[in-house]
C-alpha cells in the first residue's frame, strides 16, 4: 500500500472529525462530500486494477453520465448564484475560469516533460483534486444554503477517473493504491478551504462564483466521451474490423449518457424541491 496515500486518507479522516464537531449544516454536506468523493475513486481503482485493461464502453458511460450531470450542475446552482451577485463580473468569472480550465492544459503538458518523483498521472489527478476541493469548499463555505446535490455532482467523475487511471498505473507495473492520494484531494482542500470568508462585496462574489462556475464547466465538457479517430477511445477499440463503425455506436451511447446524467440531475432537484 501506498504510504502517501495511507496518510493523506487519515489526514481526510482527521480533518472530517474536527469538521463535524463544529455542527454546521454546510459542514456536514461538505463532509459526505468529501468522502463521496474519496470512496467513488478508491472503489474505481480496484475495478480497473482488476481488469488490467480499459473498456470503451464502460469509459463512454462513465465518463458521459458525470460529465451531463457536472454540466447541468454547474448552469443550474452555479451559474445564476454569480449572475446574481453581480451580471457582468458573475459573467466574466464564468468566462475566466472557462479559460484557466484550458490553460490547465498547457500547464500539464509541461508538467509531463518534467522528470517528477510521482507518477504523471497521479500527479495530474492531484493537482485536479486539490484545485477543485479548494473551489468547492469556498462555496459551500460562503453558501451554507446550497444543496449537497451540486456537490455529489461535481465529483460524480471521480469513479471513472479512477478506473482509467488504475487500469493504466496496473498496466505500466505501478502499485495503484496510490491514487488514495488524488481520492482525498477533494476532501483536504475542500474542508481547509471551506473557512475563508469572502467579502460581501457583490463583485466579488460574482467573480469567485462564476470562476468556480466556469471551472467546473470546462471540467466536465473535459469529460465528454469523444469517439473520434486517435482519441481515448478509439485507442480502447480492440477490432480488426471497421473501427469508424463502432466509434457511430459509441457516439449514441455518449449522447445517450450525457442526457442522462443531466436528467439525473434535474429529478434529483425536483424531487428535493
Amino acid at each position: 500500500m501506498s504510504k502517501a496515500g495511507l496518510l493523506a486518507t487519515l489526514v481526510l479522516g482527521l480533518l472530517s472529525v474536527i469538521t463535524l464537531v463544529n455542527g454546521t449544516t454546510s459542514a456536514v454536506k461538505l463532509v459526505g462530500i468529501s468522502w463521496v468523493a474519496f470512496l467513488a475513486m478508491a472503489l474505481g481503482a480496484p475495478l480497473g486494477a482488476r481488469t488490467g485493461t480499459e473498456s470503451a464502453g464502460a469509459l463512454v458511460w462513465g465518463y458521459g453520465l458525470a460529465a451531463g450531470a457536472m454540466v447541468t450542475s454547474a448552469a443550474v446552482f452555479l451559474v445564476p448564484q454569480a449572475i446574481g451577485q453581480h451580471p457582468q463580473w458573475g459573467g466574466f468569472g464564468v468566462a475566466f475560469g472557462l479559460l484557466a480550465g484550458f490553460a490547465s492544459h498547457t500547464v500539464g503538458h509541461r508538467l509531463s516533460h518534467m522528470d517528477l518523483p510521482i507518477d504523471r498521472t497521479v500527479a495530474e489527478l492531484s493537482a485536479h483534486a486539490f484545485s477543485a476541493g479548494a473551489i468547492i469548499g469556498i462555496i459551500y463555505g460562503n453558501m451554507p444554503e446550497l444543496g449537497a446535490l451540486l456537490g455529489l455532482a461535481i465529483v460524480s467523475h471521480k469513479g471513472p477517473a479512477g478506473y482509467a487511471a488504475a487500469s493504466r498505473l496496473t498496466n505500466n507495473g505501478r502499485d495503484p493504491s496510490i491514487l488514495l492520494l488524488p481520492a482525498t484531494g477533494v476532501g483536504i482542500a475542500g474542508l481547509l478551504s471551506s473557512m475563508i470568508a469572502l467579502p460581501a462585496s457583490g463583485l466579488v462574489r460574482g467573480l469567485v462564483f462564476g470562476f468556480a462556475a466556469g471551472v467546473f464547466l470546462h471540467v466536465a465538457m473535459d469529460f465528454l466521451p469523444r469517439c473520434e479517430l486517435g482519441s481515448e477511445i478509439h485507442s480502447l477499440l480492440s477490432t480488426s474490423g471497421d473501427a469508424h463503425a463502432l466509434l457511430d455506436r459509441l457516439r449514441v451511447h455518449a449522447v445517450l449518457s450525457t442526457s442522462i446524467g443531466g436528467l439525473a440531475v434535474l429529478l434529483s432537484w425536483l424531487v428535493v424541491v
